[in-house]
């Protein structure tokens, strides 16, 4: 991708498709971490998938109307974390364009990266509407020995947040970078808008 596209809003044909298919792989991940009872929630997996592919602004799109989708199906809280997703889809975007998807240890650091932003943002999130809490289980139960213990509401909240995010958007990053890696190198071309692909 060339420099002067990263921030463009002009999208291609391809990248456009993909937003609608990344929200419909976010679905499925939840999906599956849901009916599997996984203490992940793997709903991003489409949001990083598409920053890997056509950049920031195509992920952060994703991500905001992944939890548009979210808020208007399933809780209206939901729109509110629209932040988180698109926070997750710019820095992957971002770091995907600086090179950042050339192997699977790479994959792992910006599977980190990604569960700290995610973190940082949502934290003040949980604390305005949930009282610190997820709503995960595993990471509330790290909260409620934190609290027990007399730890201030915002570094278990964080603590809480993080326990769940760090293995969840390692996984994640992870799943998305072998789809990434998987694809043919013109597909992914055609992904970016690269005006070579587009001429031919």
């Amino acid at each position: 991708m060339s420099k002067k596209n990263m921030w463009s809003l002009k999208l291609s044909t391809a990248a456009l498709v993909l937003i609608p298919a990344g929200v419909g792989i976010n679905y499925v991940g939840k999906a599956f971490a849901e009916f599997l009872k996984l203490p992940l929630w793997l709903d991003s997996i489409g949001t990083i998938l598409a920053g890997m592919l056509s950049g920031p602004i195509v992920g952060a799109i994703c991500g905001a109307i992944n939890n548009i989708i979210y808020g208007l199906t399933i809780s209206p809280v939901s729109f509110i974390y629209g932040l988180t997703s698109v926070a997750i889809g710019l820095v992957v975007g971002i770091l995907a364009y600086k090179g950042w998807v050339k192997n699977v240890g790479r994959a792992v650091l910006l599977g980190i990266i990604a569960s700290v932003v995610s973190t940082v943002v949502s934290t003040p999130i949980n604390i305005g509407f949930w009282g610190g809490q997820t709503g995960n289980v595993w990471g509330d139960a790290v909260y409620a020995s934190l609290i027990a213990k007399h730890f201030p509401m915002w570094i278990a909240s964080f603590i809480d947040e993080f326990v769940v995010d760090f293995p969840d958007k390692i996984s994640t990053v992870v799943i998305a970078y072998l789809i990434f890696k998987g694809l043919p190198e013109k597909l992914i071309i055609l992904f970016r808008g690269d005006e070579r692909i587009e001429k031919l």
